[in-house]
């Protein structure tokens, strides 16, 4: 229709008009949706206005019925790519006869807040102009609009606009100027928008040497790293350490320094084309890789990547991400008329020292990484909220969170019922918070292993963004079990003000709601759990703390049951031995009564204290913990077959030994774990013949990997086993760190055939998860005691 057709009404000239208000929620601010509804409304002939507050946009659209009935199917067609309409609210309103169709200013609003958007990856349009020499853009390193560029980590308030972000001190030329203003621009209302004349700069600092100029300092930076020097790049989120990737001298100093003995770190190349030259890129690989997230992507190395062995060593997989901001594109590519060539790949690890969280702040970044860092490459945009890079995996052909944080954070997970205030604080190790209202669940970016009052304080300054952002104030905290945890210390001397003490939720129990979330399972509904991990505190029949981690409950948000575990066997030494697989292995042994030789593997790795001390310890029961973790036993079977005695990182036995499975042929060796009915109690999985065929099989000659393979393919089976025998009609969730192996996730979906599997994909299958499940499970406690109070005043 013609606008010449439409009369001041809106309406085709004899028609009656009609006015409606749309309230639209979910992420619909900070990606082009008030320029998207201008269009669309101007297109069919509509007037009124659009608008933002902190709600989300507020549209009043007035014209002929048939065009706003098109209007409301097209909202949700067309809206734009970063956009996620949760919910619209149609009204009819008075008419005001609006001469046409105009964006308006933002409003505050009280009650609940709109969804705050993701930092997105620099778009193929602005990424053009970045290289385009006729281009005003031409090489600047914060070029954005509104389909690309930073949100959640430049934002203070809501609703998202530019006085709001860390961007308000950046007043915009009058070129920017009128692209900020143009309803039809790219860059209409895109927060972030600068230019070389009016946003933020470049500076390459180092002892004695400051330069500034976008090319000199990029030009500095590869004099750097030609070098092999270590340069501190201030990203989106936070400072990188950056390495040549080819450059052994360089990444082996950078181990040094940071105190990283064995941790792949992460490598970052321009293109698709050039991670295709350095891993294995399979379809679902690389739609992740080219995502907006640009998460860090674990793939399998290729042998002739011209990368540094020492970037992943003892390692066949290696985390690749593609360049997401313009930085990262100009880092990787040559200045003109530069006298070094730029790398062709980076190593971007977290801009930290080992244990503390990630430095986004200037002056920190400086003091902190000044013994990490040869040079500096910074800006002068402010970050408000630091966020580290996400990882991802293939698992079973699904894309799987490792590590939630850029490009997903703030992102919330929907609930399947309607929660009061409620904050989950995570665990110890890979901690996130999650703040629930409603139906949404905000888990917050990844904030690390909570080792030290820095990483303590980042979990506390990242609690209090989410709950000032979306004006949630808890009612209630849900915490982990474990009486040590920084976290539980935390809620319980945050919780002195509120009307309820904080809630117990275990460990385990946190896992499968987590899951149970994540695939909307009702507030009344139970799933079949199976929670493998390497810790949980639990407490055993006889009401004495253990370790939990091989468990199978049957579960729902109110509570569980559990239904089998493994064997519990004792640990000796805590913490100290977990980091030696081979003391944990003698353990096992002894404690299973598996007579050892001189010449096993786990026998000879370890040295004569040991030997003599940790038999004697689990024979006497001194200084050990009982533990159900089949993390733990993954760990024993690796220093079994001579994978890994000494681990430096978690998981990096377990991970090793699934990497030799996967070359393994299961068939020649025949591993199958014993369930041990125990009248009126849990059934307990009974590892000892798994071991013994191990032990025995290695000792006899069978290969290694086989004997690996054998042993994933026995913990599908007994999961199989255990679903058969007790899962009934439940669905069936698969959680915890161990269901990280790929290997093993995918053998134990095989043999699931005629179950519902639940499995993750929002939310990481580790402790970066429980803060979900420990919402869940408070809001539903809480939901039931208000219940339980409005029946209790009725009776009165």
């Amino acid at each position: 229709m013609s606008l010449l057709d439409v009369a001041a009404t809106g309406a085709p000239v004899g028609v009656p008009a009609t006015r409606r208000r749309l309230t639209v929620t979910g992420i619909v601010q900070g990606v082009g949706f008030r320029p998207f509804v201008y269009s669309l409304a101007t297109e069919l002939g509509l007037v009124g206005h659009v608008g933002n507050d902190a709600h989300g946009v507020f549209i009043e659209i007035e014209g002929a019925a048939t065009q706003l009935d098109e209007f409301a199917v097209r909202l949700r067609r067309e809206q734009p790519p970063l956009a996620r309409i949760d919910d619209v609210l149609v009204d009819d309103v008075d008419r005001r006869g609006d001469a046409s169709f105009a964006i308006v200013e933002s409003t505050p609003a009280d009650g609940p807040r709109t969804l705050v958007p993701p930092d997105v990856a620099t778009c193929d349009d602005c990424l053009t102009e970045l290289f385009d020499p006729l281009d005003r853009r031409y090489r600047y390193p914060f070029i954005n609009c509104t389909n690309c560029g930073p949100r959640f980590t430049i934002i203070r308030d809501l609703p998202y606009d530019r006085p709001a972000t860390t961007m308000v001190d950046f007043d915009l030329c009058p070129a920017c100027t009128d692209e900020y203003t143009d309803p039809l621009d790219r860059r209409y209302h895109a927060q972030p928008v600068a230019c070389h004349d009016c946003g933020p700069q470049l500076t390459f600092a180092r002892p004695g040497v400051r330069v500034g100029g976008t090319d000199a300092v990029l030009a500095a930076v590869h004099r750097a790293l030609d070098a092999s020097q270590i340069v501190a790049v201030k990203g989106l989120g936070g400072y990188h350490l950056a390495c040549d990737a080819a450059d052994p001298l360089a990444v082996a100093e950078l181990r040094r320094r940071k105190g990283r003995i064995d941790k792949p770190f992460a490598v970052m190349v321009p293109d698709l084309a050039t991670a295709r030259l350095v891993a294995d890129v399979d379809a679902v690989a690389a739609e992740a890789l080219t995502s907006a997230a640009r998460p860090i992507v674990l793939l399998p190395r290729r042998p002739d990547a011209a990368i540094a062995d020492g970037v992943a060593p003892a390692n066949p997989l290696i985390g690749v991400m593609l360049a997401y901001t313009p930085l990262h594109h100009l880092l990787l590519a040559p200045v003109p008329d530069g006298d070094v060539e730029p790398p062709s790949a980076l190593v971007m690890t977290s801009g930290n020292r080992s244990s503390e969280p990630i430095c986004f702040r200037d002056d920190e970044a400086l003091e902190r990484l000044s013994d990490l860092a040869d040079a500096f490459c910074l800006h002068d945009r402010p970050i408000e909220l630091p966020c580290d890079d996400s990882v991802v995996r293939v698992v079973d052909g699904e894309v799987q969170p490792i590590r939630r944080a850029r490009g997903y954070a703030p992102v919330p997970v929907a609930l399947p019922f309607s929660a009061p205030p409620v904050l989950g604080v995570g665990g110890e190790l890979k901690n996130t918070c999650c703040v629930a209202s409603g139906r949404h669940a905000w888990v917050g970016q990844h904030i690390g292993d909570m080792e030290n009052l820095a990483t303590l304080d980042a979990f506390a300054a990242s609690v209090d963004a989410f709950t000032t952002m979306y004006r949630v104030s808890p009612e209630v905290l849900g915490v982990d079990c474990h009486p040590g945890y920084l976290t539980r210390r935390w809620a319980i001397d945050n919780a002195a003000h509120l009307a309820s003490a904080p809630i117990d939720v275990q460990h385990h129990h946190a896992h499968v709601a987590s899951v149970m979330v994540e695939h909307g399972v009702g507030i009344d509904d139970d799933v079949f759990g199976i929670a493998f991990d390497g810790t949980g505190y639990g407490v055993g029949a006889d009401g004495a703390p253990e370790i939990w981690g091989g468990e199978i409950l049957r579960a729902g948000y109110r509570g569980f049951k559990r239904i089998a575990h493994l064997q519990p066997l004792l640990l000796p030494g805590g913490d100290e031995t977990v980091r030696n697989p081979c003391r944990l292995a003698l353990a096992y042994l002894t404690a299973l009564g598996i007579p050892v030789e001189p010449g096993d593997p786990a026998v000879q790795a370890c040295d004569d204290v040991e030997r003599r001390i940790v038999p004697q310890q689990v024979e006497r029961n001194i200084g050990c913990t009982p533990t159900t973790s089949m993390g733990r036993l993954f760990d024993v079977v690796s220093s079994l077959l001579d994978v890994r005695h000494r681990i430096s990182y978690e998981a990096q036995a377990a991970i090793e030994l699934e990497h030799l499975a996967e070359g393994g042929d299961p068939a020649r060796a025949a591993l199958q774990f014993d369930l041990v009915d125990q009248p009126g109690a849990t059934l307990v999985i009974d590892p000892r013949p798994v071991l013994v065929g191990i032990v025995d099989g290695y000792r006899d000659g069978v290969g290694p990997a086989d004997l690996a393979a054998a042993f994933h393919h026995a913990v599908a089976d007994v999961v199989a086993r255990l679903a058969a025998r007790c899962a009934g009609e439940l669905p069936i969730a698969l959680t915890g760190g161990v269901f990280q192996n790929a290997l093993l996730a995918r053998l134990t979906r095989e043999r699931l055939t005629g179950f519902e599997v639940l499995t993750h994909h929002l939310v990481p299958p580790n402790d970066g998860g429980l803060s979900l499940g420990q919402a869940a499970i408070a809001a539903a406690t809480m939901l039931d005691r208000s219940c339980a109070r409005v029946i209790d005043e009725g009776s009165m």
